[in-house]
């Protein structure tokens, strides 16, 4: 991965304001990565610490399973709630 992906990538983490949320799909094409979504999750996994990471979501409006309670008690502290475990699909 170069250093150009990268950025383009942390650039589109950080501008999904709070109270909103994204896809890793969403993302990558948003960075002009479409269909690279796994590279937009190992992007956050490796060097996302600083960025807004629980905003991204899975397509179906989950989050990801490792980072799931931590993920979700982020979003409810900036009014994102989840049903089931999921981002209802009207506010997808």
């Amino acid at each position: 991965m170069d250093e150009e992906m990268l950025e383009r990538v942390r650039a589109v983490v950080a501008a999904i304001p709070p109270g909103a949320t994204s896809t890793y799909g969403r993302v990558a094409a948003d960075a002009g990565l479409p269909g690279r979504a796994r590279l937009v999750g190992r992007i956050l996994a490796e060097d996302g610490h600083d960025l807004p990471w629980h905003r991204v979501l899975r397509a179906d409006g989950t989050c990801a399973p490792h980072i799931a309670q931590e993920q979700s008690a982020r979003l409810r502290a900036e009014g994102v709630l989840l049903v089931d475990g999921r981002l209802p699909r009207d506010r997808r």
